[in-house]
């Protein structure tokens, strides 16, 4: 049994299925609601991790990038960044070109998509919009680009259809025993009211920031400890930021930023700092906000950007291990397993990049754990998330064409084809053969509409902020179509489940206060 439905969670179920263990994982709120949809949003190797001399976790993950690309290219894009050298940064020009070549070496970049030097007026081309006084060159070099909580979603869908069973708001009560063993769990589901038990023959802690919290309710919460930090990522209009491809640059205090273009918007991270607030409310702080804004003011100063620009925000936990006198941005981001006298198996630490491994490293675990079952290896390296996969990101290019030649005719734009490919797959399909048969006249409530029967028919949506936080993004990159249609979409659920009007109003302040905690600064981290 696996706890914890994030990127890891799901895919240590998906490995498992797969090596024919029989599987449970069950989530306390929705697949993907903590770390796991408020990343980066990158696939990438860490180039800033070769400066702390991980070496092996930066071959690892940069390998694992080219491997996820090939498993869903629809959801992980090649992205070309665009790293500028200027005036008292973190990388010289000799230092950024052999850190990015190691990287490379390390990462088995193919030789198109290996690094460019770029001469200041070159990378003055490539954007015009870094600061002539800072800049002294550049290099362009590949990473790729992905939709964390839509990764995490296919993987359990995946995981599903190889025989894993899984459930999202099922939490985690306390642990059954048995001679100071554990074997099971008790549990409450919080979408029926109902308690239940589970027995386990072994017990997996994917949890994140929550694996102190289960380890302490275990009697195990001993050796090392996690550090929590939070990271948090403005969103700008592309008008207000309009780069011309991804950034990686400087804030002049040891830490970098990226500057990623996606769709209408251009989003900024990220934040580190240390955390010790509530684990099930991180928000964003004013403070934050104009951390970001100095640092891409500094390297963009025509832009003059201001708080009242940023459109939205999200805030998330890394859950990393603690080192003594280490700073939030020097803690390592390896993963590492704890196996308690219970029997318990808990994994914190890690990247999204890597989260395949460390499902591996886990599933190894447990199968070590299993004596008289045969060992079997890991084989999610060839399994791809979706049931009609494309075969390359070429593909999915053509297919975001053919599918914008079926919409435009309906009033659609190329970015809708390339939002409903990009975000489901082929399964866009689906969703546009019932666009038309709904044939709503409103051309956006209709592909609301068509979205949320096929996120509530596949995807176990149960509530309005699963759909607009973590099917569709919007409440990050398209917030005016919450503020539009979220009544809307509350009380089609609320038809769909036959709620009484006393739930409707609760799920509906549930998603009034995603939407405050998207759009608004706080004074401090403390929500009450």
């Amino acid at each position: 049994m696996v706890i914890g439905g994030g990127v890891t969670g799901c895919g240590i179920a998906l490995d498992a299925a797969t090596r024919g263990i029989k599987t449970l994982l069950i989530e306390k709120e929705d697949f993907a609601s903590g770390t796991s949809s408020k990343s980066t949003k990158l696939i990438h190797g860490g180039l800033r991790y070769l400066k702390q001399f991980e070496i092996g976790l930066v071959k690892e993950t940069g390998t694992e990038r080219a491997i996820v690309h090939k498993l869903a290219p629809h959801l992980v894009h090649p992205e070309k960044m665009l790293l500028p050298i200027v005036k008292n940064g973190t990388f010289g020009k000799l230092s950024a070109s052999f850190a990015i070549m190691v990287y490379d070496l390390l990462a088995g970049v193919k030789k198109e998509d290996k690094r460019k030097p770029l001469s200041r007026q070159e990378t003055k081309t490539a954007e015009p919009l870094i600061s002539d006084d800072l800049l002294k060159s550049g290099i362009r070099y590949s990473e790729y680009r992905t939709d964390d909580a839509r990764l995490t979603i296919e993987l359990v869908k995946t995981a599903r259809r190889y025989g894993a069973k899984a459930f999202n708001y099922a939490e985690v009560k306390d642990f059954i025993y048995d001679d100071g063993k554990v074997v099971g769990v008790n549990c409450y589901d919080h979408l029926n009211n109902i308690s239940f038990k589970v027995n386990a023959t072994q017990v997996v802690s994917a949890t994140g920031p929550w694996v102190d919290t289960l380890r302490k309710k275990d009697g195990s919460q001993k050796g090392k400890s996690l550090h929590l930090t939070k990271g948090v990522h403005i969103v700008l209009p592309k008008s207000k930021l309009p780069l011309k491809q991804s950034v990686y640059f400087d804030a002049f205090d040891g830490r970098m930023i990226f500057a990623i273009p996606r769709g209408l918007v251009t989003y900024l991270g990220t934040s580190d700092t240390n955390y010790k607030d509530s684990l099930d409310r991180v928000v964003s702080t004013i403070h934050d906000a104009k951390y970001l804004l100095a640092a891409v003011n500094k390297m963009f100063p025509s832009l003059d950007l201001k708080v009242e620009d940023v459109v939205s925000s999200w805030a998330g936990l890394r859950p990393l291990i603690h080192e003594d006198g280490k700073s939030p941005s020097e803690l390592s981001r390896k993963d590492e397993i704890f196996i308690s006298d219970s029997g318990l198996i808990s994994i914190a630490g890690g990247k999204l990049t890597g989260y395949r491994k460390m499902a591996e490293r886990v599933v190894d675990a447990v199968m070590k754990k299993c004596d008289g079952i045969d060992y079997s290896k890991c084989k999610t390296k060839e399994i791809q998330l979706a049931i009609n996969p494309f075969k390359d990101y070429k593909e999915v290019k053509q297919y975001i064409s053919q599918l914008y030649d079926e919409m435009k005719g309906m009033g659609y734009t190329k970015h809708d084809a390339w939002y409903l490919t990009t975000t489901y797959g082929k399964d866009a399909k689906l969703i546009l053969e019932r666009l038309v048969e709904i044939a709503n006249p409103n051309k956006d409530e209709g592909l609301i509409d068509a979205e949320l029967w096929y996120t509530l028919m596949y995807e176990a949506v149960a509530t309005p902020v699963d759909f607009f936080g973590r099917r569709t993004g919007q409440i990050y990159f398209d917030v005016e179509s919450v503020k539009k249609h979220m009544k809307r979409v509350a009380e089609e659920i609320q038809n769909t489940f036959s709620w009484n009007s006393e739930t409707l109003a609760d799920i509906y302040e549930e998603l009034e206060d995603m939407l405050e905690d998207a759009t608004i600064f706080y004074d401090n981290e403390t929500v009450t």
